[in-house]
């Protein structure tokens, strides 16, 4: 049923440089210049090069109630010890199904670096603090975004789903920790498309992927439960709370849509 992807290459892991948050200032006693860690250090030459550069992405600061209130850099936003001190960031998750109504789901690749290995919705990420992305207007900025992650991840040529195409239902505030290191803390768009695309996805980000009807999905969730596969803690969330009510409406969403509402998980 899955289909399986193979990153190019013998190597998983490449060698990147050390990301350091630090800023040298004089010491008020001595005069001499001393370090002042501003951020953690964190040593990421053990991790995949190419999601290694994804780290230098500037993400959507927010509040609790989804209002701007800066940028900072996917690393920053996505360290345990930042999430601890309430650094909230803006993102997605996109569910799409075909004209058969199944849903496609991926499997994370192991270079990723938050939750490597787990099953999840169609695609996940954040829109960027630039204007296009920016733009908060009937969450067109988060849509575009989608449509860039989509054919960044899974080769979904940009012209088969448009931002107009893609259904913005409600918001979920969770948090979740991958590792000791790395975590997620995001006020999440909920995104449903329902078209037949063409899929080419990026080993870099998807081990595998497939198109599941819902009983095949309750039998994965199952799995789940048991331990024996591993899925993304908001994909839990979403499918145990809201998603197959979603999906036995795909014909009527707009009963769903929560525009003003964040549902805090």
């Amino acid at each position: 049923m899955w289909r399986a992807l193979r990153r190019a290459g013998s190597a998983a892991l490449r060698s990147g440089p050390a990301v350091r948050g630090e800023r040298r200032e004089p010491s008020a006693r001595t005069g001499r210049t001393c370090a002042t860690i501003t951020m953690p250090e964190v040593k990421t030459d053990h991790l995949d090069e190419q999601q290694v550069q994804l780290l230098a992405e500037m993400c959507i600061l927010i509040d609790e109630n989804d209002n701007k209130i800066g940028a900072d850099t996917k690393k920053n936003c996505h360290l345990n010890e930042n999430i601890d001190k309430g650094l909230l960031h803006r993102a997605f998750s996109v569910f799409l199904f075909n004209t058969e109504n199944k849903l496609l789901l991926q499997q994370r690749s192991d270079a990723k670096i938050t939750f490597p290995d787990c099953f999840t919705n169609t695609c996940c990420s954040h829109p960027l603090s630039h204007p296009l992305e920016l733009e908060e207007n009937d969450a067109i900025g988060v849509r575009r975004a989608a449509q860039r992650r989509l054919k960044a991840e899974l080769g979904i040529p940009m012209e088969q789903v448009t931002p107009e195409e893609i259904s913005y239902l409600t918001r979920i505030h969770y948090k979740a920790k991958s590792d000791g290191i790395w975590g997620e803390h995001e006020i999440d768009y909920i995104l449903f498309v329902q078209k037949d695309v063409t899929l080419n996805p990026d080993p870099n980000e998807i081990k595998s992927y497939c198109y599941v009807t819902q009983k095949e999905l309750k039998q994965l969730l199952d799995k789940a439960a048991k331990n024996e596969v591993k899925i993304t803690p908001w994909f839990k969330l979403i499918a145990e709370t809201f998603l197959f009510k979603w999906w036995d409406n795909l014909n009527n969403l707009n009963k769903f849509v929560e525009h003003e509402k964040i549902h805090r998980m």
